[in-house]
């Protein structure tokens, strides 16, 4: 069966996830199933209107998003990292807050569009992966498979991005870029809103490193963001834990989603 089959209806507690007939992948789905079970919860603790129109098409109603934003807040109060948290997370990554770095780089993007097989995009991206790691021609193959593969319009001129700094870039491929020494074609494949790239860093530019003092306020934030995702992610495990959820593998989400 394909990650976009479906044979019975999604549900949580009855309430269905998607129209009828409707195909949806296994990521859209634990999206919306995530979603839904914070739209009862809101409900179950008075946030929200009895009546409050269930999601079915993916979208909810402007009551339940302001909802489940006060439960959310009300749920998952996360403490400020201390200092010593802040200054330990500064010595682990030292490049991370560099000012002024880039990087010259290529890609080669498999991108995630409704009704793809995620898995057999993934089998197909890791081979190139291996491939070009193990291609020693200065970077001709490179070009060549961009030209093939990549759905990127840069594929046309051999998957050239140029130099890029981080805000060039969305957040999740910049923390696999940014703020280490690598150069070449990075050992894992990077994976963005867009999809799956297999990239090539061909040149890099450090930047000034700043002090503790300068981005402590930058690293506090990265933390508090890096709790509330887990609290987040414990919270919708209890939640499904005490829900009847149909159609829909919750235990496979590598991270909250929710809209």
């Amino acid at each position: 069966m394909t990650a976009t089959a479906q044979i019975a209806a999604a549900r949580v507690n009855g309430i269905p996830l998607h129209a009828p007939g409707e195909l949806l992948d296994q990521e859209s789905l634990r999206q919306r199933a995530c979603t839904e079970l914070l739209r009862q919860q809101a409900q179950q603790k008075g946030l929200l209107a009895q009546d409050d129109a269930p999601g079915i098409d993916g979208a909810i109603s402007a009551g339940a998003s302001n909802a489940i934003e006060q439960l959310l807040e009300r749920e998952l109060p996360i403490p400020e990292p201390s200092q010593d948290a802040c200054r330990r997370y500064h010595e682990a990554h030292p490049a991370a807050h560099a000012r002024g770095e880039r990087a010259q780089l290529r890609h080669v993007l498999f991108a995630v569009t409704p009704g793809v097989d995620v898995k057999q995009l993934r089998l197909r991206a890791e081979a190139l992966l291996i491939e070009l790691r193990c291609a020693d021609d200065g970077g001709a193959r490179f070009a060549q498979a961009a030209a093939q593969w990549s759905n990127c319009p840069s594929g046309q001129q051999g998957g050239e991005l140029g130099w890029l700094t981080r805000a060039d870039c969305a957040p999740e491929f910049a923390r696999e870029v940014f703020g280490s020494a690598e150069i070449g074609v990075l050992a894992r494949l990077v994976h963005s809103r867009f999809g799956l790239h297999v990239v090539e860093v061909v040149a890099r530019e450090q930047g000034q490193q700043p002090s503790f003092e300068q981005v402590r306020q930058a690293i506090a934030l990265t933390l508090r963001q890096r709790a509330w995702v887990n609290a987040l992610r414990q919270y919708l495990q209890l939640l499904a834990g005490a829900a009847v959820v149909e159609g829909v593998a919750l235990d496979a989400a590598g991270t909250p989603l929710v809209q």
